[in-house]
């Protein structure tokens, strides 16, 4: 007997859900491929993210002598160039952060206001997890900083490792000197005098500026900022390195993966350019001009560089054109007084070229000159170096007009022409905040010019254009005043 045959609406219904079914299949695996799309699409949007370069390289770093610092107007150090040399690559604008410390730096990269680290750091596994380290590798040990040998007598130069057993050696508090000088105590099996010192009230540099005049016996540095300090500083030995060479480099985040492969990219082969080559010798092998240009002597008839006679009875060669100028810059400058820059900047070497790339006779930077519409060439003409020289230094007394007292405004000028006016400005400010006289150079101002090189100092809030080495600004308008008064006893017409 045949089983009944299904109604007609029974099969009906079974035939619409059976379609219904496969309906939401197919709708769900729509959804889901699309979902799919959707997600690699992202991903992809993510990736083309990370890869772009930024539109502008917000780059972050500590002020310091090998890292940036601001000179005549112009943004200078190892580390800073070479991250210029990187962006001129690639067509990118560079907006620069002044961090206090390390940790404003890290804070700085892990919240996305900056993209890059330019103080190099040293590579370590911890930090690998943290960071991904980019350009260049630099090797470089920490060395002890001391006085010369010549300096000294035999009981206070070190030669060996193991006589740093009971000396007193500062360093800056959590640093990477601090803790290997922890390590070299296990090591040795002895004690060191450990002088902690808190990184807002000094810096490395400050340091070895302290060896170097004799305040503290010791510290311990970088190797690649003892190569800087020695052309700076006469009086240090930097020969005795303390432990094995480590890897430095720059740091991004993770997140930055075009930038960080530009820029290992680009590190396999800038060393090979001629510009990497003149940024290397320009802080790494040239002694720097402010050491060398110190003395009130008066000059000789010759020079080394452009020989050019001296009439008997004058300064220089250039004494007339030095009087037909200094008749613009008005009351209280004198012609003594631009050949007393001259010398200072040139020992009357019409032709030389500072390590800074100052040029001529009155050290004029490249784009100084430009804006007083004189050409790099031009400026070793001591004709258009005088004339520049002026037009800078008029340009620079506007900026303290509000100085009332002629002596400490002309001062102040020199001091604006050697480190640049904003960096004066700022120690105007610092003065005024700490209880100092800022229309007084004497005693005042010029004493916030030597803070300038202290973190408490230059992190200051009025403090808007950061480290400055303030000693050589010190010095200069002290020697150039100095030798304007010796050299208008000895020819006062």
């Amino acid at each position: 007997m045949k089983p009944p045959r299904p109604s007609q609406p029974i099969k009906t219904y079974r035939m619409g859900l059976g379609l219904l079914i496969l309906g939401l299949i197919i709708a769900g695996l729509g959804l889901y491929l699309q979902r799919e799309q959707l997600s690699k699409r992202l991903e992809r949007l993510i990736y083309l993210e990370q890869m772009r370069l930024p539109d502008t390289l917000r780059v972050v770093t500590l002020s310091g002598s090998s890292t940036y610092f601001g000179y005549r107007d112009e943004g200078m150090g190892y580390q800073w160039e070479l991250v210029r040399l990187f962006a001129e690559a690639h067509n990118l604008p560079i907006k620069l952060h002044i961090a206090r410390d390390v940790e404003e730096i890290h804070a700085h990269l892990d919240q996305g206001l900056s993209d890059l680290s330019i103080t190099p750091e040293a590579i370590t596994q911890s930090g690998k997890q943290r960071y991904r380290y980019v350009g260049l590798e630099e090797l470089s040990p920490l060395v002890l900083v001391q006085r010369r040998k010549a300096l000294g007598s035999d009981s206070v130069y070190i030669r060996r490792v193991p006589e740093l057993l009971s000396r007193s050696i500062a360093v800056i508090a959590g640093s990477r000197e601090e803790h290997r000088l922890l390590n070299l105590q296990e090591q040795l099996g002895g004690s060191i005098d450990i002088r902690r010192v808190q990184n807002d009230s000094t810096t490395q540099d400050g340091l070895i500026e302290q060896v170097n005049e004799g305040e503290i016996p010791y510290t311990i540095v970088s190797g690649q900022l003892a190569k800087v300090a020695r052309l700076y500083y006469r009086n240090i030995d930097v020969s005795l390195e303390i432990g094995f060479e480590q890897r430095l480099r720059w740091i991004t985040t993770h997140e930055r993966k075009g930038l960080a492969e530009k820029l290992d990219l680009w590190a396999d082969t800038v060393s090979l350019g001629r510009d990497y080559r003149d940024i290397y010798k320009r802080y790494f092998e040239i002694q720097r001009a402010g050491d060398d240009l110190s003395s009130l002597k008066l000059p000789s008839t010759r020079t080394n560089h452009h020989i050019a006679l001296t009439p008997e009875g004058a300064l220089s060669p250039y004494d007339e054109l030095f009087k037909a100028e200094a008749k613009r810059l008005g009351e209280g400058w004198s012609w003594q007084m631009l050949a007393s820059i001259a010398w200072q900047e040139s020992n009357f070497m019409a032709d030389v070229v500072g390590w800074s790339g100052a040029r001529g006779l009155m050290g004029i930077m490249p784009r100084t000159g430009r804006s007083f519409g004189a050409t790099k060439e031009e400026l070793l003409d001591p004709r258009v170096s005088i004339r520049v020289s002026v037009d800078c230094l008029l340009s620079k007394q506007k900026n303290f007009a509000d100085v009332p007292d002629q002596t400490q405004r002309i001062k102040m000028t020199l001091a604006g022409y050697n480190a640049g006016s904003a960096h004066v400005q700022d120690a105007r400010r610092l003065a005024r905040k700490y209880g100092a006289d800022p229309n007084m150079w004497d005693d005042h101002v010029e004493k916030y010019i030597l803070l300038k090189a202290q973190p408490k100092y230059y992190t200051d809030p009025v403090c808007r254009y950061g480290y400055l080495r303030g000693r050589e600004t010190y010095r200069y308008v002290r020697e150039v005043t100095s030798r304007t008064q010796a050299y208008t006893a000895r020819v006062p017409r």
